[in-house]
């Protein structure tokens, strides 16, 4: 295990006072653990989570490795994404498209760093009625151009029959309920923050709130295996593996692209392909996805892409 913090300890390393962490655990999800009778801070993780909340993301430090026919795409997973990467490998033997799970976060800091082509990224904003722009006007200039993927239900993921009767956010909250969590910088573990506070509940005081997991499916099998009783996820996930899967919204994923190569000939393969019939039967497949809107430019304000408005080659730049 890793160094721990005591109260005292963590106040001094972030430069607060001691009431003050109190408040940064209840409203800012500053990680902690009270399994000993006192609050103790793992220093890996509360790095992680200043690293989470910086608001001057670093500046570049590519650029992104030189080959015409390579696509990097880094940021968020999603089954989807990952299916659609096969689908393009194997229809274009003379590109090659790989991914790096970062999270949302990650991937805009790789773009912003040019370190890839494409980011994938869902972090809601403040008002809930929008992704992605927000922390894109704050960090990076130009804005990168925004194409859907996907409409995604995200929510609890259950076990198959539900038996432990989790119908809402607030049942996390009885006794003998373990969850698993997601990374710092994750748009779902944002989201599940927030509702864990519409809720009403602590994370830091549910059992398995600390046990982070890399990817949806990850946390999916975390249920499966009964390691946890509900999972922040998609239903996508839960549908791969049969389990039962309660709501919390519907959120807009996307691809983020720096507009400098928009037009670079693997990025336009890869969203010329998100029209195609190909990859709308892959998200029909499961139940969560929404593909009306896939490969089409997103505007900040619009909930949904205007499909008569189009971009040429000197607007992108």
């Amino acid at each position: 295990m890793g160094k721990l913090f005591s109260t005292k300890q963590v106040a001094e390393y972030l430069g607060v006072n001691e009431k003050m962490v109190y408040t940064m655990i209840a409203e800012k999800g500053l990680p902690a653990s009270k399994a000993t009778g006192k609050w103790l801070f793992p220093k890996h993780l509360v790095d992680q989570w200043i690293e989470a909340h910086t608001v001057n993301l670093s500046g570049a430090a590519g650029p992104v490795p030189h080959a015409e026919e390579l696509l990097i795409i880094a940021g968020s997973n999603d089954p989807l994404l990952e299916q659609a990467i096969g689908v393009f490998n194997g229809t274009h033997e003379d590109s090659l498209a790989v991914f790096g799970n970062l999270g949302s976060l990650g991937g805009i800091r790789a773009l912003k760093q040019d370190l890839c082509h494409v980011a994938s990224s869902h972090l809601m904003q403040e008002d809930g009625k929008d992704y992605n722009f927000g922390i894109l006007e704050k960090h990076m200039s130009p804005a990168p151009a925004v194409v859907n993927l996907c409409r995604r239900k995200q929510g609890l993921i259950v076990a198959a029959g539900n038996p432990k009767g989790i119908n809402s956010t607030a049942d996390l909250g009885r006794k003998g309920i373990r969850v698993t969590n997601r990374k710092l910088g994750t748009g779902t573990r944002q989201l599940f923050d927030m509702e864990l506070k519409n809720a009403g509940i602590k994370g830091t005081g549910l059992e398995g709130y600390e046990n982070e997991v890399q990817s949806h499916m990850d946390a999916a099998l975390e249920v499966l295996h009964g390691r946890a009783n509900a999972a922040p996820g998609i239903q996508p996930a839960a549908e791969r593996l049969g389990l039962e899967f309660v709501p919390w919204r519907w959120e807009r994923y996307d691809l983020l692209i720096r507009k400098e190569r928009f037009f670079d000939k693997p990025v336009q393969r890869f969203l010329g392909m998100l029209g195609e019939d190909a990859f709308r039967r892959l998200a029909a497949g499961y139940k969560g996805y929404d593909v009306s809107a896939s490969g089409k430019m997103v505007f900040a304000g619009q909930e949904k892409t205007d499909t008569n408005k189009t971009q040429t080659r000197e607007e992108m730049k």
